[in-house]
């Protein structure tokens, strides 16, 4: 009889765990009885529900608890994604650094200076040295030295004074070439009056051989290094581009043959006049363009003289046909038969 109550009892208890799973059946307190094979089978299994409901319970929670925590990282990365992009936009508002150089006069290029302006600005300031050193590498490196450069820059000129000596022709030609233009302009504008053609030549001979007086004890040196066979290409590079440009501002435009015949003439009272103008010692050079006069004069005879001889062998060409022609009427030629 007892063994039935207990089978009820544990009976009664499973379908109440079942039930209630959350809910714990506490121990009687009195000595459990001793209990039959078929009570402890129920005990064991009323047990091991309640165990496996407990364990039921942990996962869920554990899946709430991933779920809570998978919520909290994503908006923890949230929070982080924002404080990234307000530094990104922080960063993008700060200054571009400056690429920029600033040169001797204070003025600020937009880009970086290319090794053949660095060089252009290396020899224009070695020129104040030419007359201490001469047209040599010394010059070079004392202009270099007031740039706050290294003398070891020297090191990009590879033709030594010869790079220095085209680079102050190159300049000299330049300068003329803006003089000649701005003439050009102002008499275009009815601002100033046209020259003669051996007027406006002589001129510009003058100015331009008056830019080598500054270096003129020095200068035979400088035509030395223009004679050397690796610098005679540029050096009548600059000699032809120099006549070339005289005659176009002199109102030169032809393209027959007058136009070598006229640039080989410039050209060589050019350089007869450069080599007078370095042993000339008269005040301010005269006697020099005194010889440069002269020289223009002779070629405008020449011109004059060409064109009377082709003048005059029209007219004797002419004659020549007209006295053809009276002959042949004389004669009864042209008559027809």
């Amino acid at each position: 009889m007892k063994d039935f109550h207990s089978i009820i009892r544990w009976i009664f208890n499973f379908f109440f765990l079942y039930r209630y799973p959350n809910l714990s059946v506490a121990a009687p307190a009195a000595p459990k009885p001793p209990c039959s094979s078929l009570t402890r089978g129920f005990h064991r299994a009323a047990l091991r529900l309640q165990d496996e409901t407990k364990a039921d319970n942990p996962a869920s929670s554990s899946s709430s608890s991933s779920s809570s925590s998978s919520s909290s990282y994503h908006e923890h990365y949230q929070a982080q994604s924002a404080e990234q992009d307000t530094d990104t936009t922080a960063s993008d508002k700060t200054e571009i650094p400056n690429t920029s150089y600033q040169d001797q006069s204070g003025e600020q290029g937009e880009e970086y200076e290319t090794e053949e302006q660095l060089q252009a600005r290396i020899l224009t300031a070695a020129l104040e040295f030419v007359p201490m050193y001469g047209w040599s590498m010394e010059a070079i490196g004392a202009g270099a030295e007031t740039l706050g450069l290294s003398s070891a820059s020297t090191g990009m000129f590879y033709n030594g004074g010869g790079d220095l000596v085209l680079h102050f022709i190159a300049q000299c030609n330049s300068q003329l070439t803006q003089i000649l233009a701005e003439q050009h302009n102002q008499v275009q504008l009815g601002q100033a009056e046209a020259k003669e053609t051996a007027v406006f030549l002589r001129d510009a001979v003058e100015t331009r051989l008056r830019m080598y007086i500054p270096y003129i004890e020095t200068w035979p040196q400088a035509m030395s290094l223009l004679l050397l066979p690796h610098n005679i290409p540029d050096s009548l590079k600059h000699l032809s581009a120099l006549v070339d440009d005289i005659w176009y501002y002199a109102g030169d435009r032809s393209t027959d043959m007058n136009w070598y015949t006229k640039r080989a003439a410039l050209t060589g009272i050019f350089n007869t006049t450069e080599l007078v103008m370095l042993q000339d010692t008269s005040p301010d050079f005269q006697d020099t363009w005194n010889f440069l006069d002269n020289r223009i004069q002779d070629v405008v005879n020449m011109a004059s003289t060409a064109k009377q001889v082709q003048s005059t062998g029209e007219a004797v060409a002419q004659g020549l046909m007209g006295a053809a022609v009276t002959l042949k009427n004389l004669t009864g030629l042209n008559q027809k038969r």
